[in-house]
């Protein structure tokens, strides 16, 4: 059964690690990676990469990608959502750490960030919801 736009939202804003899709370039099927993603109702969603990475490149030259999320208890749920980048920015410390205490608690947040000092410049990239995928494959 199809989720309401509330439940999907509602889904997505759960912190869950998504897969990102996008077009691979010629002769390439799409990259579809595991990503930290930020989200809350009715905002458009949000990640952050290396300013210099393949997934930053494609996600430029294909304007638009996919952000899928899934679990499977008490029931098989999934929600994706698609559409253009709305916008790039770079990586600000406030952004970089609500990323992180998304999904990391306690110490862990202050390690990751001291070894996130060493990745190179980061970016922020937007993504304006267009099309929703979503199921519910049981009752709870």
């Amino acid at each position: 059964m199809a989720l309401t736009l509330k439940e999907r939202q509602e889904f997505l804003a759960q912190p869950h690690v998504a897969a990102l899709s996008v077009a691979g370039g010629a002769g390439r099927g799409p990259l579809s990676i595991p990503i930290w993603y930020q989200y809350e109702p009715g905002s458009e969603p949000w990640l952050m990469t290396g300013a210099d990475s393949r997934k930053l490149r494609l996600i430029k030259e294909a304007g638009r990608f996919t952000l899928m999320v899934q679990r499977s208890e008490p029931t098989t749920r999934y929600v994706s959502v698609e559409g253009s980048v709305s916008r790039i920015v770079p990586l600000t410390d406030e952004l970089h750490v609500e990323m992180v205490k998304r999904y990391l608690s306690g110490d862990a947040v202050d390690h990751y960030l001291k070894q996130a000092a060493g990745f190179g410049d980061q970016v922020v990239v937007y993504l304006r919801p267009e099309h929703w995928l979503s199921a519910d494959l049981g009752s709870a």
